[in-house]
């Protein structure tokens, strides 16, 4: 068996960001139309007006201040509100594995590798842009990576589940490097006209580097575990599918977007994401207290600052856990891997930190690395 390191992260920030007032703006507009449409329906009591948004409400909601999308005219559009989104030719390369080999060859160029050196791609995400394909493979042949690639969906924990499966590989020697891809376009999932999520959602994709500890740069991080928990929830959804057509839906039907009881999630994941991450440092020998940094999924400032108070017993410094959802939103299985990327190039040699996700299923993965 070898031993196995995160070598290095990758990013694609898309051109496009999409600040509060705008969004609420937009939002703002979107309701009024509507409210004037339905007056007579609401005036009568059968339906009820759609409340404003405020960035006040988003930010205490949330804690997000601005997202990046692909295309934000669309979003931004009272009588649309959805990203407006080229269709492309099947000769062309598709927005997802566009973005994903430009992550990829981000996070190879900050390790110093090739392509030559990476025998496997898994593309991880929380929304997939076709069945197959495998974006995976459309991703290793625009890269030029001879061998392996496959697509896997576990929503905002797919990136941590995705690197428990590249480990796995490049422990048992069926692959010396692979690559794993997040590319989260998550804005044509979004239900962009409800109050109470039209803020969540924001793009980007991140790749990361998984090779053997021998092979890989001064500095890599070893990964000492990783830890995989599901347990069934409706409480986090999307229904959309290839059997939606078949079943007459409207493709503007709010049961084919996102949608979660907040509430929930937010008092059942909690708990659950701290004990799974206290479990499992204890079974290396180590105690949340000891860890030097928690990167954490970004989906809502509140959810990490509780988990950092599970954990720690005390509220967690944004050094302890950082924060980067106020400037990309939630970005499903891509946060915590941003918050890596983005604050770990202070860590000194053998201090530990741990990445964890949590989302839908309920799904929750966890990777404790230590600098080497």
């Amino acid at each position: 068996m070898h031993r196995v390191a995160i070598s290095s992260t990758g990013i694609y920030i898309p051109p496009e960001v999409i600040t509060n007032e705008e969004l609420v703006l937009a939002f703002n507009s979107f309701a009024n139309l509507e409210n004037e449409k339905n007056a007579a329906d609401i005036a009568s009591g059968a339906a009820n007006p759609i409340a404003p948004s405020s960035v006040e409400f988003i930010e205490k909601a949330s804690g997000i201040q601005r997202r990046y999308v692909m295309e934000k005219a669309g979003v931004l559009d009272p009588h649309r509100m959805r990203p407006r989104l080229r269709a492309r030719p099947d000769s062309e390369i598709s927005l997802m594995a566009e973005i994903g080999v430009a992550a990829a060859r981000d996070a190879l160029a900050r390790a110093g590798k090739t392509v030559d050196d990476v025998d496997g791609v898994i593309c991880a995400a929380a929304n997939m842009q076709r069945a197959y394909p495998a974006m995976a493979i459309e991703i290793q042949t625009a890269l030029g990576i001879k061998g392996f690639g496959f697509d896997m969906n576990v929503a905002c924990s797919s990136a941590t589940f995705a690197i428990e499966m590249a480990v796995n590989s490049v422990k048992t020697g069926s692959a010396r490097a692979v690559l794993v891809v997040n590319p989260e376009i998550t804005s044509p999932h979004l239900a962009w006209k409800d109050r109470d999520c039209h803020f969540i959602f924001g793009d980007v994709c991140t790749a990361i580097l998984v090779e053997r500890l021998d092979a890989a740069p001064a500095g890599a991080f070893e990964v000492m575990g990783t830890r995989l928990l599901t347990t069934f929830s409706n409480n986090i959804r999307n229904n959309a599918g290839f059997m939606s057509r078949s079943e007459d839906r409207d493709p503007d039907d709010r049961d084919q977007l996102f949608y979660q009881e907040g509430r929930k999630v937010f008092k059942e994941v909690c708990p659950m994401a701290a004990e799974h991450i206290t479990s499992h440092l204890a079974e290396h020998g180590l105690v949340p207290q000891g860890v030097r940094r928690f990167w954490l999924h970004q989906a809502n400032l509140s959810m990490n600052q509780l988990i950092g108070r599970k954990l720690l017993g005390r509220d967690a410094t944004t050094d302890e856990a950082p924060v980067i959802l106020d400037e990309f939103a939630n970005t499903a299985s891509a946060g915590s891997i941003i918050s890596f990327h983005r604050h770990h190039t202070d860590f000194q040699t053998d201090e530990v930190g741990v990445i964890c996700s949590f989302g839908a299923g309920y799904s929750i993965g966890s990777v404790v690395v230590r600098r080497t």
